[in-house]
């Protein structure tokens, strides 16, 4: 993506690639299917929409105020490199942070498509090659939104944080079937589900509103999906295979613990890297939000059945192991409807502007008539 005054780094550069692992599956059984999948297969059809429609890209951005975010909500605040800042240092800083997350969002959802290709490929049963073939067209939607927004809003994109890059190539170059769902659906797409409803929640701005909006009504399609296969997936494994899955949740959580300290943003300004380090492992802010990013996670993970002392002392020592007990279904219920209020509200928001312009049309011509 072409981008003015953008980080440097070789990843940016050119492709990243590596040998793919595992089988490709073929099936011939065409007429029976879980209903719950069939279910969210048919959903996932009646949901395609166009970003080129249902997003009002007229909207403008300040690419150095992108969120509208309050000062105090920010990870560095409060810290003395912050307070080191001018006015105008505080404004670039904001733009590098949007510019890095949401060009993380953007890299994320580059993975999501080509895990939910993946899966199309290697999954043994139709129903859930059904469900991700339309979660492929999701993806490239999102890719398409985030892409567009960081480079024609923001103006500025950063390559990826090499955690997400570990994780995403752990996720891929798994040779079971069931790596790139849990690694996607329930490890990747659930912390950008969690950190979108985050900004989507805090937000002022109306159009990253609508494009968390928007996407987070897909994703919770996604983790629901992920939920399902692995639970009936996991319930027939040894417990040697449910040790190397619950191996593979601990680094990973730990992976997307870590990618939210944003260090090639400090690097990139010139900040004291060791202070802005130590204040992003140990701020309150930071503390906090790493917490909420594990809400959609750490329910999932139980749900699926990859709940042994292992895995509930992981997150006991992170400090999320409290949120096993969130209703996961409300708040994908949550995100359809907040999407859906979102489109009623626009919509409103037209139909009144029509009845204004409707009623200067009929008074001009009244005053016409008139003379």
């Amino acid at each position: 993506m072409s981008s003015t005054s953008a980080p440097t780094h070789q990843d940016s550069e050119r492709a990243w690639s590596f040998p793919m692992r595992g089988e490709d599956h073929f099936t011939w059984s065409y007429g029976s299917g879980r209903e719950s999948l069939l279910n969210l297969y048919q959903k996932g059809k009646d949901k395609q929409w166009d970003s080129s429609r249902r997003v009002d890209w007229s909207l403008e951005v300040d690419p150095c105020d992108a969120l509208g975010t309050p000062e105090h909500t920010l990870g560095l605040y409060g810290s003395r490199q912050y307070g080191k800042l001018s006015a105008e240092g505080k404004r670039e800083l904001r733009r590098h942070m949007a510019a890095w997350e949401f060009s993380q969002f953007l890299h994320g959802e580059q993975g999501a498509m080509i895990c939910s290709a993946r899966i199309v490929e290697s999954v043994p049963d139709l129903d859930s090659k059904f469900y991700a073939s339309t979660q492929v067209m999701d993806e490239a939607r999102h890719v398409e939104l985030f892409s567009r927004f960081v480079e024609e809003k923001i103006g500025l994109s950063y390559p990826i944080s090499p955690h997400l890059k570990a994780l995403l190539g752990e996720t891929l170059n798994g040779s079971d079937w069931d790596l790139p769902y849990l690694g996607m659906q329930v490890l990747i797409e659930g912390l950008a589900l969690a950190a979108f409803g985050i900004l989507r929640d805090r937000t002022t701005k109306p159009l990253p509103k609508q494009l968390l909006s928007y996407i987070m009504q897909d994703e919770a399609r996604h983790v629901a999906f992920g939920r399902l296969a692995l639970r009936d997936h996991y319930k027939n494994l040894s417990s040697r295979e449910l040790a190397e899955r619950e191996d593979f949740v601990i680094e990973g959580c730990h992976l997307m613990r870590d990618r939210l300290r944003m260090q090639e943003v400090w690097e990139n300004l010139g900040f004291d890297m060791k202070e802005c380090m130590e204040y992003m492992n140990h701020g309150p802010r930071m503390r906090a939000f790493r917490s909420l990013l594990f809400t959609r996670i750490v329910p999932c993970v139980k749900d699926i059945g990859l709940w042994s002392p292992r895995i509930r002392q992981a997150y006991d020592d992170m400090g999320v192991l409290d949120l096993a007990g969130a209703d996961l279904v409300k708040l994908m219920e949550s995100d359809e409807l907040r999407a859906e209020a979102l489109d009623a509200e626009r919509r409103e928001m037209e139909a009144r502007r029509g009845e204004v312009h409707e009623a200067i049309a009929l008074a001009r011509e009244t005053a016409t008539d008139g003379r």
